[in-house]
């Protein structure tokens, strides 16, 4: 994939000129993090960004920005020749400051959005634990690529507002699982680290790490969908589906014990 200078990738690039021309005066910060940052991207890794603004969105920004990030964003599945899958997120800065549990996000971009973008669907400001779990990452890891002087620094979350995010991701988790076997599988390998650890990991690494401790059969799942992750293999779910639900299910009942 192309990378441009210092490492930031050039899709990072594009999309925090796209951030600058939507916002203006309004762009407090933008910070890359995820993979990109945190050990490396993976052949099918999306880049990830997150924006802080000082006023809320319009409704023409929102269709801007949309329609910018679909023009610039690769698909899913990413091919070696072409632009990386962007994952944006935009927060108020007042929605930081302290951030409420859910944490409240102004817009999000994803490729796992773009049927319905396209559809003329537009992002609309939205409270998910996801977002809290977001934000205690990015905020251990990010990289600032601007920030202006009134910006202040991402919010750290309470350890038990973590714990509590993850309980409450769960259900909507595992009910995903069906079409997106190998993402649900390694976000439940992350959580069951983090609430081990209490420190966040690659999806990757988790799975590495959990394989071991897990069931045999759970830890065939993990360590399939771990070499899908990194272009290993070409995973295919469809004769996986009961060992999968199966290995979600397990892994659903340990965390939830330990949560």
């Amino acid at each position: 994939m192309p990378v441009g200078e210092a490492g930031i990738p050039d899709i990072a690039i594009r999309a925090f000129d796209i951030l600058r021309e939507t916002f203006a005066d309004a762009l407090l910060s933008v910070h890359l993090h995820g993979s990109a940052v945190a050990g490396g991207l993976r052949p099918q890794s999306d880049v990830d960004m997150l924006a802080v603004i000082g006023t809320p969105m319009t409704e023409g920004q929102r269709r801007h920005l949309v329609a910018a990030l679909l023009q610039a964003s690769g698909r899913h599945p990413a091919v070696a020749d072409g632009p990386r899958p962007l994952e944006v997120m935009v927060f108020l800065d007042t929605e930081l400051a302290p951030p409420a549990f859910p944490a409240r996000a102004e817009f999000v971009y994803g490729e796992w959005l773009r049927a319905g973008f396209e559809a003329g669907d537009v992002p609309r400001a939205a409270s998910d634990p996801e977002h809290t779990l977001l934000l205690a990452q990015a905020a251990r890891e990010a990289v600032p690529l601007y920030r202006n002087t009134a910006a202040s620094m991402l919010p750290e979350i309470p350890p038990e507002q973590i714990r509590r995010a993850m309980r409450e991701a769960l259900p909507s988790l595992v009910a995903s699982l069906r079409g997106d076997e190998r993402n649900v599988l390694l976000t439940l390998a992350r959580m069951w680290h983090t609430a081990v650890t209490g420190s966040f990991a690659g999806k990757d690494v988790a799975a590495s790490w959990a394989a071991p401790l897990a069931p045999p059969d759970v830890a065939d799942m993990l360590i399939y969908a771990r070499d899908a992750y990194l272009g290993r293999v070409v995973d295919d779910w469809q004769p996986r589906q009961h060992a999968a639900q199966r290995a979600a299910y397990q892994l659903h009942e340990r965390l939830s014990a330990l949560l």
